[in-house]
């Protein structure tokens, strides 16, 4: 990869790029903003596909083509030094779950990725040769919490929530959100599984699991979630697969 990328993904990160090197077993997570500066910006744009261009100036507002803009460029910088090319030649394809793929096959196998992002914070997570799933939300009032949480939660998660105190009920929320988000990002099922049928753990200070999978007693063992706080006022969970069961 060229120089001046890794110089530009280190001035918008601030990190020592000789910790990038990612181990076949290892687990990388990323954070940065989406909001950078214009010129930023149309360095990182140059990196993304045309599709992806396109995608962006559909968005009717300019903060959000910026922020998609940065945060595509950045996932190129990320795995193309992973890969160890130019991010310019990082070729995504998109499978019928719509689950966006590298297409390259390095002689490690095939490098795994999610991302997501809330209010202007993008969060990456890579590994070699197990999918993984990312979800990051920012914690704040939402009125309609619990009947979303009737809704579309589990009758058991939904009472969890309703039974936390007024305080930890937002956590509480987002906690479920964001680690079902994540195992359905890292299944590549989407929304397109009802959220009812996979149970997690929510409370606060509780270690984050995958509690069951409607239809399948084996898959919670199958999988590790990984609660994350990557910025005050912000929750996040990681959803990874067990080593060698990429099946």
């Amino acid at each position: 990869m060229s120089r001046d990328y890794l110089d530009l993904f280190q001035r918008l990160r601030s990190f020592d790029v000789h910790e990038l090197e990612l181990g076949c077993d290892d687990l990388h997570g990323w954070r940065t903003t989406s909001d950078q500066p214009l010129s930023s910006v149309q360095e990182l744009k140059s990196l993304i596909s045309r599709d992806e261009v396109e995608r962006a100036e559909r968005f009717h507002f300019e903060r959000d083509r910026t922020r998609f803009l940065a945060r595509r460029g950045l996932l190129r910088i990320i795995l193309g030094y992973q890969l160890g090319v130019d991010p310019h030649t990082v070729r995504l394809r998109y499978p019928a779950s719509g689950k966006p793929e590298v297409a390259e096959i390095s002689d490690k196998g095939t490098l795994c990725f999610s991302m997501s992002h809330s209010h202007g914070l993008a969060l990456y997570v890579i590994g070699w040769n197990r999918n993984v799933g990312i979800d990051v939300e920012k914690i704040r009032p939402l009125h309609e919490a619990e009947p979303i949480a009737r809704r579309f939660f589990s009758t058991s998660e939904a009472t969890a929530i309703q039974e936390l105190p007024e305080s930890q009920k937002m956590l509480g929320f987002f906690n479920c959100w964001t680690r079902k988000e994540a195992y359905l990002k890292a299944t590549g099922d989407g929304l397109s599984r009802p959220l009812d049928e996979i149970i997690v753990s929510l409370v606060p200070g509780e270690a984050a699991k995958l509690m069951s999978v409607a239809g399948d007693q084996k898959e919670p063992s199958r999988w590790s979630l990984i609660d994350l706080t990557p910025a005050p006022g912000y929750v996040a969970a990681v959803c990874v697969e067990a080593p060698g069961d990429n099946s």
